[in-house]
């Protein structure tokens, strides 16, 4: 049998959109921490939120990688899965005969998966991002006038995605929409071994060895705890990616990934690489958790199989 199977990213299509429906609240949340300013904590920002926006706020540019974000995680999802499968084929001559995942094979897939998620989400990223922050509170003495007033959410600066890439690619040039990349890339190369090696492993610990393959409940608690790990430990360099993605909505503050950790550091110390540390552990949980059952699932389905099956 093939290595390569469709299905695979036909379940990350599925997981995909129900891990945004069910994380984008906190994400907008998490977002705000880290590149807006005005916010003591999380519960101050909820509620910041909550009084200038209403409950729309919290889904601020969720239209766009709802739209997007499927497709994003089928490649990542089928290319680690394809990839895993790939190495494994090579190494053992079928994948089937050896029933332990290799932990050389789970970390290489997960860096490839991390590597061509930049190139496929760093747009989506950064749109999100940007219609996230456009109503965001921002002080700077050299904004002006029009500027000032989007700033304090009187003037939105985009109408929507669609406004939004065509601002960025008039402004900034298509390099623009890659704003932020390779903050991204040192983010989600060891965030996705992070993300997919404890999901693997967990689901094999919790499943019991009479078993075909975990259940759901199995793969929600193993895909939920992966989730909170990988997006924890990401959070310094997810600060920086959002702030340099958020950067441009109004002015320009800094060069690349080092000046933005230097600004960063000497404006608010180190604890700034921790903003927003506790919304990710917990968003990470359900949207994680969300997206590891419904691609198991999607591909159980698929293939017809009886039981529940690891990447």
């Amino acid at each position: 049998m093939s290595s390569f199977q469709l299905e695979d990213f036909a379940a990350g299509w599925i997981g995909g959109a129900a891990s945004v429906i069910v994380g984008h609240p906190l994400d907008t949340v998490k977002t705000r921490l880290q590149a807006g300013v005005g916010y003591g904590n999380t519960f101050s920002c909820i509620r910041t939120m909550y009084k200038r926006e209403s409950v729309f706020g919290f889904f601020k540019g969720m239209s766009f990688p709802l739209a997007s974000i499927a497709v994003y995680n089928s490649v990542v999802f089928g290319v680690f899965s394809n990839t895993q499968r790939f190495l494994s084929q090579h190494r053992c001559g079928e994948p089937e005969t050896s029933p332990r995942h290799s932990l050389s094979d789970l970390l290489l897939a997960s860096m490839v998966a991390g590597m061509v998620s930049v190139g496929l989400g760093g747009p989506v990223d950064l749109i999100k991002i940007r219609l996230q922050m456009q109503t965001q509170p921002f002080r700077e003495a050299n904004l002006s006038v029009k500027s000032r007033a989007a700033a304090l959410g009187e003037q939105p600066a985009y109408q929507g995605p669609v406004h939004c890439i065509a601002t960025i690619v008039r402004t900034e040039g298509l390099a623009g929409l890659y704003r932020g990349a390779s903050a991204m890339l040192l983010r989600d190369i060891p965030g996705y071994c992070l993300y997919f090696i404890p999901y693997v492993f967990l689901s094999e610990w919790i499943t019991p060895e009479a078993c075909a393959g975990p259940s759901p409940c199995a793969v929600w608690l193993a895909g939920g705890m992966a989730g909170a790990i990988s997006w924890g430990t990401a959070t310094p360099m997810d600060v920086v990616k959002s702030r340099l993605q958020a950067d441009g909505v109004y002015l320009n503050k800094y060069k690349g990934v080092l000046d933005c950790i230097s600004q960063s550091y000497q404006q608010e110390g180190l604890k700034v690489f921790f903003r927003g540390i506790t919304v990710n552990a917990v968003r990470g949980f359900p949207m994680s958790a969300a997206m590891f059952l419904g691609y198991e699932l999607s591909r159980q389905a698929l293939r017809g199989d009886q039981a529940v099956t690891s990447p």
